[in-house]
């Protein structure tokens, strides 16, 4: 443990050490994942995990994922319900990165995606 931070609250040690909560952690790495999904990144082709938007009348970014809503409560936390709530938040310059370090850079930097 750091000496200086012994005293202090979790989230200001993280703060202090420039880190991210487990949650926006676990957000970035769902979102890395996602990027890498639907650039190509998966390797079975025959597996299908999202359907975009069909209407082209969407703000923001042009792969609007669609999501529904559920009767229960454990769907919300599968990795497709999860994250295409904040992958719609994104925007287009985001989304549309041309590498994976890029993404990551954008996602960093991006309030709206780490929420």
């Amino acid at each position: 443990m750091v000496k200086c931070l012994e005293h202090k609250s979790f989230e200001k040690q993280l703060k202090k050490l420039g880190l991210f909560s487990l949650e926006k952690r676990r957000l970035r790495g769902d979102l890395i994942t996602l990027y890498n999904y639907l650039k190509g990144g998966c390797s079975e082709v025959w597996v299908i995990l999202f359907s975009q938007v069909t209407s082209d009348r969407t703000r923001g970014n042009g792969l609007k994922l669609s999501h529904q809503r559920f009767r229960l409560d454990i769907r919300k936390y599968f990795f497709t319900e999860r994250v295409a709530r904040h992958w719609n938040v994104l925007s287009r310059e985001v989304v549309e990165s041309p590498s994976l370090e890029v993404f990551k850079k954008f996602v960093d930097m991006t309030p709206g995606g780490m929420a």
